[in-house]
């Protein structure tokens, strides 16, 4: 007799993938988490050398600023309407804590601003948008975006003015996707505090010096989360699929 499969191995069937800040991190821990769920033949955005077949289509570019947004909504335009039908999983990932040596009224230039928002907020819409529209509704087949979202989307932070702000946004812009397209499963899944560069930001970088303790006392109690450990949680979550569309879901609360 034939061995079993692995766990998780190939069970999403035939799909396409889109994942934003796979190189490192937790978008690298869930790559390679999903990937192997991915049935053969499925079109993996991003997911490098993670899988034997795999079609993977690697797309380097500055989504914050106009040029590598355009060269990655073309991207999406060409893939995706030829992928497979079976299911499409855009994962909204890449994102970036802003300058948070400065307070609310240190934040006065009208282009770090703007800088900041491009990133973080435009091209998580305009990516959604072009993919949803790209991949098409298709008989039989299932949708599900996931927006990487935080505890700042719900609760302020001194001097995460534009953390905050750029989570809180991302959230309600996909709640509003999930009340627009009741076909399409949308979740906002905060991951925790995550042991990555951006929590070695947090715990040097922040201005406020009570929030930066907060950050350093995480890591001295060994309370930040392994990216694995997170992204293993996410991959739950859309297996079981249980979650109310539009949902918030913290890492804490499964």
């Amino acid at each position: 007799p034939e061995p079993e499969p692995g766990p998780g191995l190939g069970r999403w069937g035939t799909a396409a993938c889109v994942l934003t800040g796979a190189s490192r991190g937790f978008g690298r821990s869930l790559a390679r988490l999903l990937a192997p769920r991915l049935g053969e033949g499925s079109l993996a955005a991003e997911l490098r050398g993670s899988g034997t077949g795999l079609r993977v289509e690697c797309l380097a570019a500055d989504l914050g600023c106009e040029q590598g947004l355009r060269r990655a909504i073309a991207a999406l335009r060409e893939v995706l309407p030829a992928a497979p039908p079976g299911r499409l999983i855009l994962v909204n990932n890449a994102g970036s804590l802003g300058d948070i040596s400065k307070s609310f009224l240190d934040l006065t230039d009208p282009d770090e601003i703007n800088s900041y928002f491009a990133f973080n907020v435009t091209s998580a819409l305009c990516l959604t948008s072009t993919a949803l529209q790209a991949f098409g509704k298709r008989p039989g087949s299932s949708r599900t975006v996931v927006n990487i979202s935080s505890l700042c989307a719900l609760k302020p932070f001194k001097n995460w003015a534009l953390y905050c702000s750029g989570k809180a946004s991302r959230d309600m812009m996909f709640q509003v996707l999930a009340l627009e397209e009741p076909d399409v499963r949308v979740l906002n899944y905060a991951p925790g505090p995550l042991d990555t560069d951006m929590q070695l930001l947090a715990r040097t970088k922040t201005g406020d010096p009570e929030m930066r303790q907060y950050f350093q006392s995480l890591q001295e109690s060994r309370q930040l989360i392994d990216c694995t450990v997170s992204a293993q949680k996410l991959v739950n979550l859309l297996e079981e699929d249980t979650f109310s569309s539009g949902a918030h879901v913290d890492f804490y609360d499964i």
